[in-house]
């Protein structure tokens, strides 16, 4: 009896072309399965991509929006691409964020009096050691003892989002705030400066003077060709005498610091005191964002304020109706569909028709 069945073979190599089209394909994927979502749900998809990219990109106010909303998405999305490039998942973007606006937030309740060029250089070291210590966590034992990052780095954004809400709604809640889970405000000394009358903010300089780093670092420096090194063939890297337990600590931390300046950079720009709802989500979405980039800074930089974009269109489109949460369900989509287009880029279909003969089973191309 003849059955025929799917076998999935790895390929040599990845071409160029493809590289350059996944992404693309991933979007135009999510798209067209997110338009059958809507079709469903009975909205027309035309008319919901049409106010989301209205609301986000028609005028100058849609523009400097959705250019704040990508600012702590491409600080964290550095970060995760930065760890990826050493096949290290860091999923941990979320509470590294958050602690790293805890940190900003403890300097500036500190320092209520003091001028700007003394609390605001102490927020942004305060947010970067912040989100670097909580990288270091589960970078250690990944490094020394082979614990999955993954697990671990999920784990600690749960424990980053419950000790902020502790501090707001204890120790640190205003005692005026009519018991709304907030701190006191900030000083304005405190508070990044904004750009161009704005509320696009310094740390939008900041996400691109890192962009600009990474990539020096990456393309120019002897540790950028020992990450990619050890990224893509672990065994040689060792036996070219690479430390790949120091680089694993090191990459890790330099995330866990983006992704912690981007905390630092929303509650002092935007939010200007601690609160509970700091993040709808920047450092899941940072892990989107990354992989649609394919790991390079200046493309992670661009899908950071496509995805800003995603996220700004969506509270425009909610005026025909449409709920916040088919945003969340685009950005899904948009996940399944990255790694789809990878592994269809690193594996190839076949259908195989399995023949049995004398009780064995005898495979052949089909």
């Amino acid at each position: 009896m003849n059955a025929l069945k799917l076998v999935f073979e790895k390929r040599e190599a990845v071409s160029p072309a493809y590289k350059f089209i996944s992404p693309l394909l991933a979007i135009v994927m999510s798209l067209v399965l997110g338009a059958i979502f809507l079709l469903a749900s009975g909205f027309s998809p035309l008319k919901v991509y049409y106010y989301m990219w209205w609301g986000a990109f028609s005028d100058w106010y849609g523009i400097s929006e959705t250019l704040v909303t990508s600012i702590p998405i491409m600080l964290c999305a550095l970060g995760v691409a930065l760890a990826a490039k050493m096949l290290l998942w860091n999923v941990g973007a979320e509470g590294q964020f958050h602690m790293g606006a805890c940190a900003a937030a403890w300097v500036a309740l500190s320092m209520p009096g003091a001028p700007a060029w003394q609390v605001l250089p102490l927020m942004v070291l305060a947010g970067m050691a912040a989100g670097a210590l909580w990288a270091l966590l589960p970078a250690v034992p990944r490094a020394y003892l082979g614990v999955n990052e993954i697990i671990t780095t999920l784990l600690l954004n749960y424990v980053a989002i419950y000790w902020v809400e502790y501090l707001v709604h204890g120790p640190w809640r205003d005692p005026v705030s009519l018991n709304f889970p907030l701190s006191a405000p900030f000083s304005d000394a405190a508070r990044l400066p904004f750009l161009f009358g704005t509320r696009i903010h310094w740390g939008l300089v900041f996400a691109l003077a890192a962009a600009a780093l990474i990539w020096f670092v990456l393309g120019r420096t002897k540790w950028g060709y020992e990450v990619t090194v050890i990224g893509e063939n672990p065994r040689a890297a060792r036996y070219a005498g690479m430390n790949i337990e120091r680089n694993i600590v090191l990459s890790m931390c330099i995330a866990g610091a983006l992704a912690g300046l981007g905390g630092m950079a929303e509650i002092s720009a935007i939010a200007g005191r601690m609160t509970r709802q700091l993040s709808p989500g920047y450092g899941y979405s940072a892990i989107i964002v990354a992989w649609l980039g394919k790991l390079n800074p200046w493309a992670v930089a661009l899908v950071s304020v496509l995805f800003g974009g995603l996220l700004v269109g969506g509270y425009s489109a909610q005026v025909i109706g449409v709920t916040a949460a088919s945003v969340n369900m685009l950005q899904g989509l948009m996940l399944f569909c990255v790694l789809a287009t990878e592994a269809l880029g690193r594996y190839r279909v076949r259908i195989v028709r399995e023949v049995a003969r004398a009780g064995k089973e005898v495979g052949v191309d089909g």
